[in-house]
């Protein structure tokens, strides 16, 4: 039952199944790499958009519930540790971008809650959301996924935790802390069908900003997949490097693609004998680290408090890696 869902609902290969009748049809030779790419290239975009907007209906759905405002009434009420669960929680059914988290850290931030819960946020929002699950269950298979978001979550409450400890708060820039947002604001009651609408408007809006990534990420994935020799893949990430991890690390950080453009990169790498752990390292960077998410970031926040950050996401990603690496036989 697992297999028929991971492979048949999740990974649509009855979709691949099609693509590859259609192209037969027109007399095509479906062994070249000319056709191979563009059967990988149709079938991943066609795959990936259908996920897509199934997904962010139905996260869109549920945030409806959840707006900046009441967010901050709920994360108000915890204090310590569980308040970083929660706000790491909240941060699966926040929008998919690095870039579109920050304005709501901002939010929280200026609201008065406290500055390692609102960290918490900001690094499970881009790297653990509800649609990463659900994505990485397509690719990866449900246990790899499940650990995933697990790892993911967990770094979030440990990198929000240290923050708290290390008392920055006096590193978060002075316009940001005098603008003086109230948590108690109360949000107006929507209906079913205001809340059907607002799933339907974030789709089209997600849509047209992440589709052009989604072309660049599926285009690459297709020539890594026809195109680059095996042998490059496994050397350069492959067991035969201790390395690897911390080089995907290094590499997908200044790189800027959300979830949706990153994973046909990740399929690709792994099918050429890139390790588990490694390809994970690759996604979570780019994901969570883009440059110009960084860019934004610096100017809500000090320069001290910005390498605390980035230094705490890189090495709980590399971390990650690695155990993905060792434990890569028993999840797939």
């Amino acid at each position: 039952m697992w297999e028929f869902i991971q492979d048949q609902l999740f990974g649509m290969k009855w979709l691949n199944d099609i693509i590859g009748f259609l192209l037969s049809s027109f007399g095509v030779n479906t062994e070249s790499a000319v056709v191979s790419a563009i059967r990988f290239f149709l079938y991943d975009v066609i795959k990936i958009v259908l996920l897509l907007c199934i997904l962010v209906f139905v996260i869109s759905f549920i945030q409806s519930y959840f707006p900046p405002e009441r967010s901050k009434k709920i994360m108000g009420r915890f204090h310590g540790i569980g308040a970083n669960i929660v706000g790491a929680l909240l941060g699966t059914v926040t929008p998919f971008c690095s870039c579109s988290s920050i304005p709501i850290f901002m939010g929280f931030t200026s609201a008065g809650l406290p500055l390692g819960v609102t960290f918490s946020f900001l690094i499970s929002s881009p790297m653990v959301d509800l649609g990463s699950l659900i994505l990485l269950m397509s690719i990866f298979g449900i246990k790899t996924a499940i650990v995933y978001v697990i790892m993911g979550l967990i770094i979030a409450v440990a990198g929000g935790t240290i923050i708290e400890r290390l008392k920055m708060d006096d590193q978060v820039e002075d316009f940001i802390r005098a603008s003086k947002i109230k948590v108690n604001v109360n949000s107006p009651k929507l209906r079913i069908k205001d809340r059907l609408i607002y799933s339907k408007d974030q789709v089209i809006s997600t849509l047209k900003k992440v589709f052009p990534y989604i072309l660049i990420g599926v285009a690459i994935g297709a020539v890594i997949h026809n195109w680059i020799p095996q042998e490059w893949v496994q050397t350069v990430l492959g067991s035969t490097n201790p390395f690897g991890v911390v080089l995907a690390t290094v590499l997908g950080t200044p790189m800027y693609a959300d979830m949706f453009g990153v994973i046909p990169v990740a399929e690709a790498l792994l099918g050429k004998g890139a390790l588990l752990g490694t390809v994970l390292s690759f996604m979570m960077a780019v994901t969570t680290l883009s440059l110009p998410s960084l860019v934004m970031l610096k100017k809500a926040i000090k320069p001290k408090l910005l390498a605390v950050f980035i230094g705490i996401c890189v090495i709980g990603i590399i971390l990650v890696g690695y155990i993905f690496n060792i434990a890569q036989q028993l999840l797939i």
